[in-house]
């Protein structure tokens, strides 16, 4: 049950992600960042998918593990945009709270595998 409402909240924070995408480029004319930004957000929800067909809980860990270093990375690149003024404070707070919460969510699913293994 954790893991689909961790694939839930990854999805609906990537759709918030590709909305910010598209408000950057359109109205920021703004690429490079933004890209960067797209990349890492959309990927924690993919990655997350990957694990549920994990070949083993090495593997799950591993793919988890990933998603995590993305959240890591998404957090580095809404700070960038927030420092540059390409975000809003609110904006970066509203998304920044929602990834914290995606990488403790990940956390605690690391180590509760790793506890198993």
């Amino acid at each position: 049950m954790g893991e689909s409402i961790l694939r839930n909240k990854s999805y609906d924070f990537a759709l918030n992600i590709v909305e910010l995408y598209k408000t950057l480029a359109s109205d920021k004319r703004e690429f490079i960042l933004s890209k960067q930004l797209m990349r890492s957000g959309t990927s924690i929800g993919a990655n997350i998918r990957e694990a549920e067909f994990a070949q083993s809980s090495k593997d799950f860990i591993h793919k988890m593990s990933i998603a995590l270093k993305e959240a890591n990375e998404t957090d580095y690149w809404l700070s960038i945009l927030k420092d540059s003024n390409y975000i809003s404070i609110q904006s970066f707070e509203t998304l920044c709270s929602k990834n914290q919460e995606l990488i403790r969510m990940l956390v605690s699913t690391i180590k509760t595998m790793k506890n198993k293994a």
